[in-house]
């Protein structure tokens, strides 16, 4: 897990409070002494409990079921909103008014319990809280001595400047915990996309094998065929022995090509272009919460361009599931004279194609659209056309062209 680079200002803020709150305890307690009220005894005893209700907060977060503070805790009390943390407060609550009934110096505690108040009781009761702290602290020093001008704004500037400090913390805490998601998520994306490289990258390498394959050995031992079959008819005796087992050999070697191409070729395509499509569709449906309505006819296309489009779609679908924020995917195959032509809509929210590069070779779109470069360039490649209608808030529609092939052996 990696931490926010705010860590160590939240560790600064956290070990401040402790030594803020040690050192006005160790002062209320001392000052009672100097000045031998006869009640040093019992603020003792109080400062002791305090102190030690204080440093509990360790075992109320056990009690709340997070074992560990988290980061950016000021008093160690991770998960405070609990009911376990409320009645934390409270007690400490009590024990500081005691304290600050028997010893007037305690009441300058109130400024890290404006803190604790802040961090501990959730929405508008940690400013409700101080309020009330506030109160408490200016009448307890006016009973002991008397009403002042410093007696009275003190406090008050005290608790604006901690409820201002406070927010400032809460905010630190919301970004920091945002940033931690948001390196998570890019570090998950990361891994995925070195991962859908990697795979994109090994089919296009058996894609490329099966075509060159295809173009190459196949068509040659077809034309091989074909000529020693002529040959056959016209041939007799020994020779025409010859001719037949050489016939048999390159059908073989033929048939045998074939498979290794059917190998190499994506396993999806194996019943055909619009199975694959269907099956795409069901499996990406019932993965995600999307209706996909999949209207594919039967075409007739070198495996080549039937894995190109089928990779197409893929893209097309999870840039559509990933990044629309819509409900609904169509997927139209079509064969027309000369083309065949695949078209992905949604109804999302679309985007602002000015900000999507047309079509970078060397890398991602300033955007960031793998998806897209990766479409641009399997259409490049069988000099296919792409065209992208989206408008901020109507949906996207993606749509390929890819001219007729020949079909092979």
């Amino acid at each position: 897990m990696h931490h926010s680079n705010l860590a160590p200002v939240f560790t600064g803020l956290r070990y401040g409070l402790h030594t803020l709150v040690l050192g006005l305890l160790i002062f209320a307690i001392a000052q009672s002494f100097i000045v031998d009220s006869g009640l040093k005894s019992c603020v003792l005893f109080t400062g002791v409990a305090f102190l030690a209700t204080y440093a509990s907060a360790p075992l109320v977060v056990s009690r709340a079921g997070n074992g560990t503070s988290k980061t950016g805790d000021t008093s160690g009390a991770g998960t405070a909103t609990s009911t376990p943390g409320i009645w934390w407060i409270v007690a400490l609550t009590l024990e500081w008014a005691l304290l600050t009934w028997l010893s007037p110096e305690a009441a300058f505690m109130v400024f890290p319990m404006f803190f604790l108040y802040m961090h501990v009781i959730p929405g508008i009761g940690g400013a409700i809280a101080i309020v009330l702290a506030t109160i408490f602290a200016i009448v307890a020093l006016g009973l002991h001595s008397s009403f002042t001008i410093g007696g009275v704004i003190g406090p008050i500037i005290g608790a604006g400047v901690a409820l201002l400090i406070g927010l400032a913390y809460r905010a630190l805490q919301r970004e920091a915990k945002e940033r931690e998601e948001l390196l998570a998520e890019l570090l998950i994306t990361r891994k995925q996309l070195a991962q859908t490289e990697r795979e994109q990258g090994a089919l296009a390498e058996r894609a490329r094998l099966a075509r060159d394959i295809h173009d190459t050995v196949a068509q040659g031992l077809s034309s091989i065929h074909m000529l020693l079959t002529a040959a056959e008819r016209d041939s007799k005796g020994e020779a025409l022995n010859y001719i037949t087992l050489a016939r048999d050999t390159a059908a073989t070697s033929l048939a045998d090509t074939r498979h290794i191409i059917a190998e190499l070729t994506p396993p999806q395509l194996n019943s055909g272009l619009a199975p694959a499509l269907r099956r795409l569709a069901k499996e990406q449906s019932d993965r995600n919460a999307f209706t996909i309505d999949v209207e594919a006819a039967e075409v007739v296309l070198p495996m080549a361009e039937q894995t190109a489009l089928f990779r197409i779609a893929q893209g097309a679908l999870s840039n559509a599931i990933q990044h629309s924020n819509g409900k609904r995917v169509a997927i139209s195959l079509e064969q027309a004279a000369e083309s065949v032509v695949l078209r992905v809509a949604d109804d999302g929210i679309g985007f602002d194609p000015d900000l999507v590069g047309e079509g970078s070779h060397e890398g991602k779109s300033p955007t960031g659209s793998f998806g897209l470069t990766a479409i641009r360039q399997r259409v490049e490649e069988f000099n296919g056309t792409l065209e992208i209608e989206t408008i901020p808030g109507s949906g996207t529609t993606v749509t390929v062209s890819l001219p007729h092939g020949e079909v092979g052996p």
